[in-house]
């Protein structure tokens, strides 16, 4: 059996490398350590070569990088009495390190907790319409109460969209019933207002028309034009009602004036 005298000094040297190794933390840019000493918060240490005491000092990391959640879709019951599922996503970053590891357990389940009952609670002081159509507004006023409750956890959340708005078959072909009705409600407006400006510009045709009545003779010669242009046997030559009148007017003097 072969023997190797190993120096006694050795060993602490191996101990003492081995604990500077295990004691010097690399932090990325990104990241921060929270360092416990003997259990009580010290000091958040920033990037870059950081040396840890083992078994007197206590680190966790804390990524400060936007963090991107998907809130799970809600069974949401509006104002109007619809249900509908509703799921959103969820952009927040710690802010303060510090904060986000003493003051709440699981700062990452606790944001997703909130936005959820959030989002439940926002949409149910609403009616239909209005989540499909001012979602700007909800997503907005969902931000602001999730970045005002969690800024305590040393949270920042910078924004919330909502993704989707699921309704059952018998909803949608309710709204589909809807758009049309509301579609044929603004045709028949288009189509009275129309009626609403020919009328005007007839009536102000006609006055042009009263004050000069060569104008009309004017006009019976263009209807004449537009009739010889087409292929008919049959032409139609209007009489003013003036001239009809003229008439009239003639055979009852005529009649007058002859003994009956």
């Amino acid at each position: 059996m072969i023997m190797i005298n190993v120096p006694i000094f050795v060993f602490p040297i191996a101990l003492v490398i081995g604990v500077l190794a295990a004691s010097f933390k690399i932090v990325p840019e990104y990241q921060r350590l929270v360092v416990f000493f003997l259990g009580r918060f010290q000091i958040v240490k920033k990037p870059g070569l950081r040396l840890i005491v083992p078994g007197i000092q206590q680190m966790r990391r804390v990524d400060l990088r936007v963090i991107t959640m998907d809130v799970p879709s809600q069974d949401v019951i509006s104002r109007d009495n619809v249900t509908v599922k509703v799921n959103a996503v969820l952009y927040f970053r710690v802010v303060d390190p510090e904060k986000a590891i003493i003051q709440v357990e699981d700062y990452y389940n606790a944001i997703s907790q909130l936005a959820q009952t959030t989002l439940r609670s926002v949409l149910g002081q609403h009616e239909l319409d209005e989540m499909l159509t001012e979602r700007d507004k909800m997503n907005h006023d969902i931000q602001q109460i999730i970045d005002k409750q969690s800024a305590a956890w040393g949270i920042k959340v910078s924004n919330v969209e909502i993704k989707h708005v699921d309704l059952d078959e018998s909803m949608i072909r309710a709204i589909a019933k809807q758009a049309e009705a509301e579609r044929e409600r603004r045709a028949k407006i288009i189509h009275a207002e129309g009626e609403l400006q020919a009328s005007a510009k007839l009536l102000a045709a006609a006055n042009v028309i009263s004050q000069n009545p060569q104008a009309l003779q004017l006009r019976y010669l263009q209807t004449l034009n537009d009739i010889s242009n087409e292929n008919t046997t049959t032409i139609v030559f209007p009489l003013p009602i003036e001239t009809i009148k003229g008439i009239f007017d003639k055979v009852s003097l005529k009649k007058d004036k002859d003994p009956a």
